[in-house]
């Protein structure tokens, strides 16, 4: 950023003696612009020595994806995207047959169980309960009177979530894949952390009389940010986070406006 060009040096209009004339005349004033030296780089010296970054929704170690970082005059758009409450979406991958003291396939093994008996049809049957209960728990934490014309248009916009503290609340589930042992689900959620995220995979592996870990989670968008504008590490750079910035400037202004108006 400091060998980046800099802007120009403010201008002050200073009072300097005119050339003298050869003919004898008296020497008068001339009113000059000239740079001030206090934004010369050899008197203020680096522009930056140091920049303030934030964490939005944080992943923990054995998640992946989408993980947004607020920079500078940033950290002030994570706190207000918090403030909006948006929806993150994951794909969670599971295997059934095991259960572990953590969910996860890496934790220590406590149980094994068949799982020849499980059916597409079944597994989406457990997902439309959650699904269901879940969003009676949406409108009861959003604290709107689902009867009136506040809710109907929030509801047509896509805007009923709790504005405060809820606890996780599963918008959608879905199966996006059933190869015996394993499955894949795309789960839409707010609040949640990602060893909720597991431990609803070892409670549907109980309501289908087996068990079941997890075997991946994957955070592919939060809010307005999608794996499209994710930079992997190998592209931490300037150029890549700055046109990053500038990419996604607008998503983010046009979100903030249509929530917190």
């Amino acid at each position: 950023l400091n060998a980046a060009p800099c802007r120009a040096a403010r201008q002050r209009v200073r009072f300097l003696p005119a050339p003298a004339h050869g003919d004898g005349e008296t020497m008068g004033l001339v009113a000059v612009s000239v740079p001030v030296l206090a934004d010369h780089p050899l008197v203020r010296g680096p522009q930056f020595k140091r920049l303030k970054i934030g964490a939005g929704h944080r992943l923990d170690v054995k998640a992946s994806g989408v993980f947004v970082l607020g920079i500078g005059h940033g950290n002030k758009l994570l706190t207000d995207l918090y403030n909006c409450h948006l929806t993150k979406v994951y794909t969670v991958g599971g295997l059934f047959g095991k259960a572990t003291d953590d969910f996860s396939d890496t934790g220590k093994l406590v149980e094994k169980t068949t799982f020849d008996h499980i059916t597409r049809e079944k597994l989406e049957r457990i997902l439309a309960v959650i699904q269901g209960t879940n969003h009676k728990a949406l409108l009861m934490h959003s604290n709107i009177d689902m009867k009136t014309q506040e809710a109907y248009e929030l509801a047509v916009k896509g805007l009923i979530r709790p504005m405060g503290r809820s606890p996780p609340i599963i918008t959608a589930i879905r199966c996006l894949q059933l190869t015996l042992p394993e499955f894949q689900l795309e789960i839409h959620c707010l609040h949640e952390t990602q060893q909720y995220l597991r431990k609803i995979v070892h409670e549907i592996g109980l309501e289908l009389k087996s068990s079941a870990v997890c075997t991946q989670v994957r955070r592919v968008r939060d809010g307005v940010f999608t794996l499209d504008d994710a930079l992997l590490r190998s592209q931490w750079n300037l150029q890549n986070i700055q046109n990053a910035i500038l990419d996604c400037q607008l998503k983010v202004k046009t979100e903030l406006e249509k929530t917190l108006g």
